[in-house]
C-alpha cells in the first residue's frame, strides 16, 4: 500500500480488525519512510458496478461519492459515520446482488431515499431536495405534504 503522505510503498500493517458488521477489514498502517500513520479498509466486491446517468452516460460506481452525498444530507445531524457506512454497505450489497453490473442512478437515489427516510427525516428531505431538483421553498412544502399524506394513507404514525 502506498503512503498517502510521501508516496512511498514501504508501509506495514500494525493492526487489523473487522469493521462495518464484518463486511470490511480495517487496517492501521505505518509508513516506514516518513512515519505517517493511516487507515485503509478492505471490502469484498462481488462485481464491478457501472452507473447509468440520466443522460445515458456511464461511469464507474464510486462508494466514496455515495458516502459524500449522504454525509452532506446528514451534516449536523445526530447520525454517526458508522451508521452512514452501514447504510452505504447495505445499499451496495443490494445493488451487487440485484443487478447484472449496470444500475441507473435513479435506482441508487431511490435506495438512498428509502434508507434515509428510515434513519433521519431531515436528512431525507435534504437529500430529496437535490435528488428531485427542488427549485424553491414551495417544492419543499409539496414534498413534505406528500410524505405526510403517504404516512396517513399507509396507517403510519406521525411523530
Amino acid at each position: 500500500m502506498r503512503c498517502p503522505f510521501c508516496q512511498s510503498s514501504d508501509t506495514v500493517v500494525r493492526d487489523s480488525r473487522p469493521a462495518e458488521e464484518d463486511t470490511a477489514v480495517r487496517r492501521r498502517r505505518v509508513c516506514q519512510t516518513c512515519g505517517a500513520r493511516f487507515t485503509t479498509f478492505e471490502r469484498v466486491q462481488l462485481r464491478e458496478l457501472v452507473v447509468v446517468k440520466r443522460g445515458g452516460k456511464k461511469a464507474q460506481f464510486e462508494r466514496e461519492k455515495l458516502v459524500r452525498s449522504i454525509q452532506i444530507a446528514l451534516q449536523k445531524r445526530p447520525v454517526s459515520e458508522e451508521q452512514i457506512d452501514q447504510m452505504v454497505s447495505g445499499i451496495i450489497r443490494r445493488l451487487e446482488s440485484a443487478v447484472d453490473g449496470e444500475v441507473e442512478s435513479r435506482e441508487i437515489g431511490g435506495m438512498v431515499m428509502e434508507a434515509l427516510a428510515a434513519l433521519d427525516p431531515v436528512g431525507y428531505v435534504r437529500y430529496a431536495s437535490v435528488y428531485r431538483d427542488f427549485k424553491d421553498a414551495s417544492d419543499f412544502a409539496r414534498f413534505i405534504e406528500s410524505q405526510i399524506v403517504e404516512i396517513k394513507e399507509g396507517d403510519g404514525e406521525l411523530e
